[in-house]
């Protein structure tokens, strides 16, 4: 416990973690309170999924947080020391990963609850009212989504180690890279249905019951995944762990 402690201390001294997290609500609640206030004059009115509408450029916060949090370390220096005191490596690391994960879980939840409850304040006649698995999903699934999400970070922090390859990549995937795979010519769609962040939007959209039963419009377009959504969500959990792990894997093997 005193290393998740201490994890936890030097995250919480940097203002990092700070910035990342009030900025990832803001890219979710901006959106919810932009299509709530403009309910009456849309042809697409308000749904439990267009309050969340904004979690992808969320999710981009919190890659970052992560992944900070560990390149800041090798930046400054602080690493050393840290593993001087703990020489095997793995245990820090993975305290690091764990607390991460758990701010990541907590900003995931603040915000998404945040988003809906400010809709549903500026749009009172919409039907926002958490009535079914696929509403409470789509916004309670968003703290486990960022909880992943953030080992996801760490694990690509301690592979590139450097802050503007971390932060580079981080923001280039989320925003792009998965679309761009798609037009690949024959094989595109077929390799963008298992792609880890596809694969959690079926989690947290399924087939648009949220979104009354609508595809995009002001919410997030559904996921081609053929995973049902527990396995997405396993699916892209089994993905972070693979990544943290080869971050670990890479962090034993060579100096810090």
């Amino acid at each position: 416990m005193h290393l998740v402690a201490s994890e936890r201390i030097k995250l919480f001294s940097i203002a990092t973690p700070w910035v990342c997290g009030l900025f990832a609500v803001v890219a979710l609640v901006a959106p919810a309170v932009l299509t709530a206030l403009t309910a009456t004059e849309s042809r697409l009115p308000p749904t439990v999924a267009s309050t969340q509408f904004g979690y992808q450029l969320a999710m981009v916060a919190v890659l970052l947080l992560a992944a900070l949090a560990v390149t800041s370390e090798y930046q400054s220096g602080t690493i050393h020391g840290t593993f001087q005191a703990v020489p095997s490596r793995t245990p820090v690391l993975v305290a690091k990963a764990a607390v991460v994960a758990g701010y990541g879980f907590v900003i995931g939840e603040a915000a998404a609850f945040t988003a809906w409850l400010v809709a549903r304040v500026l749009a009172p006649d919409a039907d926002l009212a958490l009535n079914s698995p696929a509403d409470w999903t789509i916004v309670a699934g968003t703290g486990p989504v960022f909880a992943l999400g953030a080992v996801c970070g760490v694990g690509v922090g301690l592979l590139v180690r450097h802050t503007a390859g971390a932060v580079a990549l981080l923001v280039a995937y989320p925003l792009m890279a998965e679309n761009v795979i798609t037009l690949i010519p024959r094989a595109g769609m077929v390799i963008h249905r298992w792609l880890p962040l596809n694969a959690v939007t079926k989690f947290l959209a399924g087939t648009g019951e949220a979104n009354a039963g609508r595809d995009g419009g002001n919410a997030t377009v559904l996921s081609d995944s053929p995973l049902a959504q527990g396995w997405a969500l396993t699916y892209f959990g089994a993905f972070a762990v693979l990544l943290l792990a080869a971050g670990i894997t890479k962090a034993r093997r060579r100096d810090a």
